[in-house]
């Protein structure tokens, strides 16, 4: 646990925000041994690529999925004397990402990272298209590839997951132990991810409500459809923090502007997602995290070191990470606790990870977790 919180807190500390510059089709921000992590933005082709990143929707700047999975590859390239670039789609489209990964290969890339659910149908296709070139897809599922199903992972694509139910758990238990009795959860879209980061937020503050014999915790429960910031989500944010919800776990992304919005003009708190979003936003009290920059590393050293080919142990295959790998977790060093410590989160973590703690992965929005003492509204 210490160590997952130490590679957090690396990666977010030594990574400057950079822009992309006005870019055009393809942006690479080159990182060649001993160079600064802050990026310069350079034209698609002008040179040399190692490893590289292709961008989701936003940029590397977003202080989410881009910026810490481009930071692992960063970190990645550094240490072992390597060139990093960044390709930035035109549009959000399957066309838009396989072109960027087309422009990776044609600068030589050996490997090329994605990270989001996105890139499942442009995975698929470059997979095959590309069999000498590793593929590292993080938050892709095999299910993401196809449709149908009737794709899988190649021999040279690795997809990774993770455990966002035991993040959420840890983020829930805390919560409730930290003396929140009035919670909500806003979701994005109802995709896997997002619902298990929810069904574990609600167990967590279900057993931390056991523990502390107490009964009168409520928690709103709301997906919002989608994962971009609107009036529609902040309004709804407006109406939770103005009928006492004090804190808010808000996992889809933009979504949290808008509720960072609402808390801000209402006196609430939210809760982060997928990294640590205390300097992004003052509201945060803590975040259910994924280590991002450390899956990186760990599968691209696999690749590296097997003559840049993925070994069995990621080859062909979707990936699971949790805590046991050091790859979910809180933040505890940013977290704003006042009774919840961190001799509590080292117990609650080490129970996770040695299985005598097991978090229902449920992703099944008709099958809702078993609780005991808490109240759950799931709204429509």
């Amino acid at each position: 646990m210490k160590k997952f919180l130490a590679l957090v807190m690396a990666a977010s500390m030594a990574f400057s925000l950079v822009a992309c510059g006005g870019a055009s089709a393809s942006s690479a921000a080159s990182t060649a041994e001993g160079a600064s992590t802050e990026a310069t933005a350079e034209a698609a082709g002008s040179g040399k690529t190692d490893v590289a990143f292709v961008t989701d929707v936003g940029n590397i700047d977003d202080q989410s999925f881009n910026q810490y999975t481009w930071q692992g590859v960063q970190d990645f390239c550094s240490a072992n004397g390597l060139s990093a670039n960044y390709y930035r789609p035109t549009e959000d489209s399957d066309a838009a990402r396989l072109e960027q990964m087309d422009n990776a290969v044609n600068d030589g890339a050996k490997a090329i990272v994605v990270a989001g659910y996105l890139f499942g149908t442009s995975i698929a296709e470059a997979q095959a298209k590309y069999p000498d070139v590793q593929f590292l897809a993080l938050d892709v599922a095999t299910t993401d590839l196809s449709a149908d199903g009737s794709v899988q992972p190649a021999s040279n694509t690795a997809l990774i997951t993770y455990k966002e139910e035991q993040a959420g758990y840890l983020a829930g238990y805390a919560a409730v132990y930290d003396g929140y009795k009035e919670l909500g959860f806003l979701g994005g879209m109802a995709v896997p991810a997002v619902i298990r980061y929810g069904y574990g937020f609600v167990q967590g503050a279900d057993a931390a409500a056991k523990e502390l014999g107490v009964t009168d915790v409520n928690i709103k429960y709301w997906y919002s459809g989608g994962f971009a910031a609107t009036d529609e989500v902040k309004n709804k944010m407006d109406g939770w923090y103005s009928e006492g919800t004090e804190v808010v776990f808000a996992c889809g992304g933009p979504v949290c502007q808008s509720c960072d919005a609402a808390a801000q003009a209402n006196g609430g708190k939210m809760i982060g997602v997928d990294v640590d979003q205390s300097g992004q936003f003052d509201t945060v009290i803590t975040s259910a995290m994924k280590a991002l920059a450390n899956s990186v590393n760990v599968a691209l050293t696999d690749a590296m070191n097997n003559g840049w080919k993925f070994t069995e142990a990621y080859a062909a295959k979707q990936t699971v990470l949790g805590a046991a790998e050091n790859c979910v977790g809180l933040p505890m060093e940013t977290s704003k606790f006042t009774n919840f410590t961190q001799e509590q989160y080292d117990k609650l973590y080490q129970e996770i990870v040695d299985g005598t703690l097991v978090v229902d992965d449920s992703f099944d929005t008709a099958v809702t977790p078993a609780v005991t003492n808490v109240n759950v509204d799931y709204q429509g």
